[in-house]
């Protein structure tokens, strides 16, 4: 079934399978990479990531930023802290929650892995999005999850 956009014709199954299989593999083998070179997986330099860019962050605002449960968030938590990458410190307004903060070691471990990981991107889009057709996929895609976000779509209830 197609969707009519201005004067073309979307097949929006089709997009919508685009987009995942391309998240996917990306996700994928950026993962590889990061394993690899640093001994972290994806999820875990976006949370590194995030709360360098974030400091002062609670595990219910990861949730809320990866659209994942809390529970989830939680544990996620728990292994970086775990490994000495994070420190969890009381929160002086609300007792239930803890403020999360990178750790010197989470710090070099991320500034390497950030490398990586660019560098990375980089190297997987290189030879399929010009200037031009990166840039307008880069603004498509943030005005799609701004949206997304906006309207508060697809965030977890649990």
């Amino acid at each position: 079934m197609a969707y009519r956009l201005s004067d073309d014709e979307v097949d929006l199954p089709g997009f919508f399978d685009d987009l995942v299989r391309c998240e996917t593999r990306l996700y994928n083998a950026l993962n590889d990479r990061l394993r690899e070179r640093h001994g972290i997986v994806t999820s875990q330099f976006e949370f590194l990531r995030f709360l360098r860019d974030h400091p002062g962050a609670r595990v219910a605002d990861l949730a809320a930023e990866f659209a994942i449960g809390v529970g989830a968030t939680s544990k996620s938590a728990d292994r970086l802290e775990k490994q000495g990458w994070i420190t969890r410190q009381p929160n002086p307004s609300d007792r239930r929650s803890s403020l999360l903060a990178l750790t010197d070691d989470g710090s070099r471990l991320l500034a390497a892995a950030e490398e990586t990981f660019t560098e990375g991107l980089a190297a997987l889009i290189a030879d399929t999005l010009d200037d031009a057709s990166g840039a307008a996929a880069v603004r498509a895609m943030s005005k799609l999850r701004s949206a997304l976000e906006r309207n508060r779509i697809g965030t977890p209830t649990g």
